[in-house]
C-alpha cells in the first residue's frame, strides 16, 4: 500500500487514535478526503466488519469517490462499508423497518417544482403566504429545530403547528413525501423505539461535511453512533446551507455537549497557490463567527496566478472568458477538465456554456432541475414540467401529485381553490380524486365549482388515451416532440437508454434519476459549469468565478432585521471563500459594469443609473476582503488582448 507520505503524519495520527469521539477540523484542500480515506482503511485493516462502518457524506459524488479511493488503497472490504448521504441511508432504514408502510406513507418524493403546487394549496395570510410557507417548510424539513439550540422534534408555536397538521394532510391525501422529511422520519422511529436494531447496528460513524448538517441531522448521527465510535469532519468556515437550517456551530461548539471530545485541527493547504491562500485568509477574517485557525499555505505550493476582471455587460463577460479559456485548452496548458467555471445565477452560466460550445470548447452545465424550469402559471412557460406530469401519470394511474399539477397547469392561481374543494369532498367520501373527478364528468356526483379542474382533466384524459401503449422512440416524440427546444434535455436522457422498447415506466425513471440524482463527476474532459454552492468538494486547475457584482455576490435580503442580513452577509462570504479555495493554479473574479434591466430582474439583481435598458453595476465588496496581495481590477479587453494576443 502506497501513501502520500506529507499527509501520512497527520492523517496516520486521526486514525490511530483510539478515542471514542473525535472532531476533525480541516480547512479547504487541507487532506480532509485523505484523512477520512484513512480513518476507514485503517478500520478494515484491523478486521473491523465492513458492514459495522458508517460513512454519511454530504453528496453521492463524495461516497463514490470515496468507496473508490479506498478500494485503490487496496482495504478488503471497502465496498461492503456503508457509504452514502445521511438521506440515502435513513431511506433504507424506512423501508427495512415497514415504517413507511405501517404509517401508510408512500415514498413518492415531491420535485422541486411540485413543491409549489402545495405550496400555492397551502398558502394563507395566516402563514405569511407564500414566503411564509416556505419558510416554515424548511423549518418543518429541520424538525422545527430552527436554532442550534433548539431540541427536534415538534412544533411549539401555534401557527406552525397549524402549518405542521394541514401540510400532513396535504402529504398524506397525495399519497406523496417531501425528501427532508426523511431525516426527522426516522429520528422520530429510534427515538420511539429503544430496542430498534439500528441504534446499536454500526460500531464506528465517521461523518464529513458536519458543518452543513442541520440539528436533526446531528441529532440522528447520535443515535447512529450509539454506543460507538463517532468521527466528524468539517469546517466552520465552509457552513454554505443555513437555508436548511444548518449552523456553523454545529461543529464549533460539538465538544461542549460531548465530553471526552478528542480534536485534531488539518491547517497546511496543499490545493491552493500561496497568494490564494493568502486572500482566502484575508477574506474570511471579516467574518465573526468562524474557524479563528489560519489556513497556512504548503510550502511546495505554486504562487499562484490571479486575475480580476471587468467587462460592458454581461454578454462581453461570456464572450471574454470563454475565448480565454479557449486559448488555454488549445495551447494545452490545461485541459478542459480541470477547468471550473462558477456563477451565482443559471442566466450567467448558461450564456457562458453557450459561447464555448459556439467556439468549439465542450462544456457541460450543472445547474440543477434546467429542464424542469418554468413558470406553472404560465402554460408556454412550463412545457416541460407538464410533459413530465403527463408521463409519470401515464405510468402510474393513482399518482395524485402528478393528476393536481396536471389540472392546474396555466392557471393564475393554479386553480388552488378548486383543487381544495375536490380535496374536502374526497377526504369526506372516501374517494379518489380520479373517481370523483369521473363520477362528476358522469353525473353520478353533484360536486359543483370545479368546473376549472374538470376542464383540465378530460384534456388530461384524451392525452393519455393517446399515449397509452406506446414505447420506445414513439412514445418519446410524442411526449417529448423533435424540434422542441424545452424537450431537447429530456430527448438526451431518453437516447442513453440501452433497450429502446421501453415504456413510460422505465423513461419516467431514467428522467426522475438524471434529475434528481446527477452526479458532478470529477475526472472529465469537458468544462464544468455551475453555482457556487455546487463546486463544494470539487477541485480544478483554473476557476473562474463569473457575475462578481453586488446584490449577486453577496446576495442578501435587504427587507429582513439586520442582525439576520448579517447572518447572511456571513454565510456568503463563506460561500465565495468556497469557491476560490478550489484552484490550484489559476483564479479568474469576473464582473460586468452594467446590466439589461429585465435580466437583472430575473437574477434578483439591483442595477442603479443608466439608460431604460440597462442599469449600473459595481464589483462585490468580497473582491476589497481579499486584502493588498489581491490585484488590482481591469478592463476585460485590455486583460484578453494580453492574455491570447
Amino acid at each position: 500500500m502506497s501513501w502520500n507520505q506529507d499527509l501520512e503524519g497527520p492523517a496516520y495520527e486521526i486514525a490511530a487514535t483510539n478515542a471514542q469521539i473525535v472532531r476533525v477540523q480541516a480547512g479547504p484542500g487541507t487532506g480532509k478526503t485523505f484523512a477520512l480515506m484513512r480513518q476507514v482503511t485503517r478500520l478494515l485493516e484491523e478486521g473491523q466488519e465492513p458492514e459495522r462502518i458508517l460513512v454519511c457524506t454530504l453528496t453521492r459524488t463524495a461516497a463514490t469517490d470515496l468507496v473508490r479511493q479506498v478500494s485503490v488503497l487496496g482495504a478488503d472490504g471497502a465496498n461492503r462499508v456503508r457509504v452514502g448521504t445521511l438521506h440515502s441511508y435513513c431511506m433504507r432504514v424506512l423501508r427495512e423497518s415497514s415504517v413507511l408502510e405501517l404509517t401508510d406513507r408512500v415514498p413518492r418524493i415531491l420535485l422541486p417544482y411540485e413543491v409549489r403546487f402545495m405550496i400555492e394549496d397551502l398558502k394563507h395570510p395566516h402563514f405569511g403566504g407564500v414566503n411564509g410557507c416556505k419558510k416554515r417548510l424548511m423549518a418543518f424539513s429541520a424538525a422545527w429545530a430552527r436554532l442550534q439550540s433548539d431540541v427536534p422534534g415538534w412544533p411549539t408555536d401555534p401557527i406552525d403547528r397549524d402549518f405542521h397538521q394541514k401540510l400532513e394532510a396535504w402529504l398524506n391525501f397525495h399519497r406523496a413525501m417531501l425528501l427532508d422529511e426523511i431525516v426527522p422520519t426516522t429520528l422520530h422511529y429510534l427515538r420511539s423505539n429503544p430496542l430498534a436494531p439500528e441504534r446499536t447496528r454500526f460500531e464506528h460513524v465517521v461523518v464529513d461535511e458536519y458543518q452543513d448538517l442541520n440539528k436533526a441531522d446531528q441529532v440522528l448521527l447520535d443515535q447512529l453512533a450509539g454506543e460507538g465510535r463517532l468521527v466528524i469532519v468539517g469546517d466552520k468556515n465552509q457552513s454554505i446551507y443555513s437555508f436548511r437550517y444548518a449552523h456553523p456551530e454545529g461543529i464549533g461548539d460539538f465538544n461542549e455537549s460531548r465530553v471526552g471530545t478528542i480534536d485534531y485541527n488539518l491547517c497546511e493547504c496543499r490545493r491552493c497557490p500561496k497568494l490564494v491562500v493568502e486572500m482566502a485568509n484575508s477574506l474570511i477574517s471579516s467574518n465573526s463567527t468562524r474557524w479563528r485557525q489560519d489556513l497556512q499555505p504548503r510550502k511546495n505550493n505554486l504562487d499562484g496566478e490571479v486575475h480580476v476582471v471587468q467587462w460592458p455587460t454581461p454578454e462581453w463577460e461570456a464572450k471574454g472568458l470563454a475565448l480565454f479559456i479557449r486559448k488555454i485548452v488549445t495551447d494545452k496548458k490545461i485541459n478542459a477538465g480541470k477547468i471550473l467555471v462558477l456563477t451565482p445565477r443559471k442566466q450567467l452560466g448558461y450564456a457562458i456554456t453557450h459561447e464555448l460550445s459556439e467556439i468549439g470548447v465542450e462544456a457541460k452545465s450543472f445547474f440543477s432541475d434546467t429542464i424542469m424550469d418554468g413558470d406553472p402559471k404560465n402554460i408556454e412557460k412550463c412545457k416541460g414540467q407538464r410533459a413530465f406530469s403527463l408521463l409519470t401519470l401515464l405510468a402510474d394511474r393513482q399518482d395524485i401529485v402528478s393528476l393536481r399539477c396536471l389540472c392546474g397547469y396555466g392557471h393564475n392561481a393554479l386553480h388552488a381553490i378548486e383543487w381544495s374543494r375536490l380535496q374536502s369532498s374526497c377526504n369526506q367520501s372516501g374517494t379518489s380524486p380520479i373517481e370523483k373527478l369521473r363520477r362528476t364528468i358522469g353525473g353520478e356526483d353533484n360536486l359543483s365549482q370545479i368546473d376549472g379542474v374538470i376542464k383540465q382533466y378530460q384534456m388530461v384524459e384524451d392525452e393519455l388515451r393517446s399515449l397509452e401503449g406506446k414505447h420506445g422512440d414513439e412514445l418519446v416524440n410524442m411526449v417529448f416532440p423533435p424540434g422542441s427546444d424545452w424537450a431537447s434535455g429530456f430527448r438526451r436522457i431518453a437516447d442513453e437508454l440501452e433497450d429502446n422498447d421501453f415504456d413510460a415506466s422505465d423513461l419516467k425513471e431514467s428522467i426522475l434519476a438524471a434529475m434528481t440524482q446527477p452526479e458532478l463527476p470529477t475526472e472529465v474532459d469537458y468544462v464544468r459549469v455551475m453555482s457556487l454552492h455546487k463546486a463544494k468538494g470539487l477541485t480544478a486547475d483554473l476557476v473562474v468565478v463569473g457575475g462578481c457584482i453586488e446584490t449577486l455576490i453577496p446576495h442578501v435580503d435587504s427587507t429582513l432585521p439586520y442582525q439576520e442580513q448579517e447572518r447572511m452577509l456571513e454565510e456568503q462570504r463563506r460561500l465565495f471563500y468556497v469557491s476560490i479555495t478550489r484552484t490550484t493554479n489559476i483564479l479568474i473574479l469576473s464582473s460586468t459594469i452594467t446590466m439589461e434591466r429585465g435580466s437583472a430582474h430575473k437574477m434578483r439583481a439591483r442595477v442603479g443609473l443608466g439608460d431604460a435598458t440597462r442599469g449600473r453595476t459595481i464589483p462585490s465588496r468580497f473582491l476589497r476582503e481579499l486584502g493588498s496581495k489581491c490585484p488590482e481590477v481591469v478592463r476585460g479587453d485590455d486583460w484578453l488582448r494580453k492574455m491570447i494576443g
